[in-house]
C-alpha cells in the first residue's frame, strides 16, 4: 500500500548575496494513513517550513513530494490548494483566524469548501460548538477571546471536517497545561479512529503522543525513532 505521503530528496533554500542558504536539506521520508508523527528539533531546524510544504502552502522548493498518491512537485497552485481544502487540517500556533467573522462563521469556512448542504453544516458546526465547550463563544469575534480560547477554535476548525491529515504546528503552544491535555487527547482520539497526524512540538510530553518522532536540526534528517 502506497503511504499517505512520499517526499523525495525535499529542499528548501533562499537565494542569499553569496550563494544558497538552506533551510531543508535532503528530506525523504514516508508516511503511513494512520500514522502520528512529531517532528521536533532545535528553534531554526525547518519544522515549521517542513510543516509548510505538507500542507501546500509552500510552494517553493525542490524535490518530490506525493500526497493521496498524487504528484504534488507537478500540480499547479489551483491544484494544490484543492487538494489542501479537500484532505487537509492545519492547526497554526498563531491561530489564523479571520478577525472579521465570528467564531461560528470562522468553523463553518472549512465546511463551505467541501459540497456539504447549509442545513448539515448547521448540525456540524453545532457539535463542534458543543464538543469543545465554545457554545457560548459562537457569535463572538476572535479578538474578544483570550489566546487559549482562540486557539481552542482553531484546533476545532482543524478537524470540523473531518480531514484525512491534521497537520499542527506547537498546538498547545498558547494554553495552559489542563487546555494542552485536553488537545492532546482529542488528537490520539481523532488518530485512534484513523485521522493521520503531524505535530511540530517542542513538548516531550505531547511527542509521546505519537507513533515515532521525527529530529530535524539545520534542516536535515536526523535518527528517525519510535515512540510506540
Amino acid at each position: 500500500m502506497e503511504p499517505l505521503i512520499r517526499l523525495i530528496n525535499i529542499e528548501k533554500y533562499y537565494e542569499a548575496g553569496y550563494g544558497k542558504t538552506f533551510v531543508l536539506r535532503r528530506i525523504t521520508l514516508d508516511i503511513k494513513e494512520g500514522e502520528f508523527v512529531t517532528i521536533m528539533g532545535p528553534s531554526g531546524a525547518g519544522k515549521s517550513t517542513l510543516l509548510s510544504i505538507l500542507g501546500m502552502l509552500d510552494g517553493a522548493w525542490t524535490g518530490e513530494f506525493y500526497f493521496v498518491e498524487q504528484p504534488v512537485h507537478r500540480l499547479n497552485n489551483k491544484q494544490r490548494v484543492e487538494l489542501n481544502k479537500k484532505y487537509i487540517g492545519f492547526v497554526f500556533q498563531s491561530y489564523h483566524l479571520i478577525d472579521n467573522l465570528t467564531v461560528y462563521e470562522n468553523l463553518d469556512i472549512p465546511l463551505s469548501y467541501r459540497n456539504i448542504k447549509s442545513s448539515e453544516r448547521a448540525g456540524m458546526v453545532g457539535d463542534i460548538l458543543d464538543r469543545f465547550h465554545i457554545v457560548g463563544k459562537k457569535d463572538l469575534y476572535p479578538n474578544q477571546l483570550s489566546g487559549g480560547q482562540q486557539q481552542l477554535v482553531a484546533v476545532a476548525r482543524a478537524v470540523i471536517a473531518n480531514p484525512r491529515l491534521i497537520l499542527a504546528d506547537e498546538p498547545t503552544g498558547n494554553l495552559h497545561s489542563t487546555q494542552g491535555k485536553e488537545i492532546m487527547e482529542l488528537f490520539k482520539r481523532l488518530n485512534d479512529e484513523g485521522t493521520t497526524i503531524i505535530q511540530v512540538t517542542h513538548s516531550e510530553t505531547n511527542a509521546k503522543y505519537g507513533h515515532r518522532i521525527i529530529d530535524l536540526a539545520d534542516g536535515w534528517l536526523v535518527n528517525p525513532q519510535k515512540t510506540a
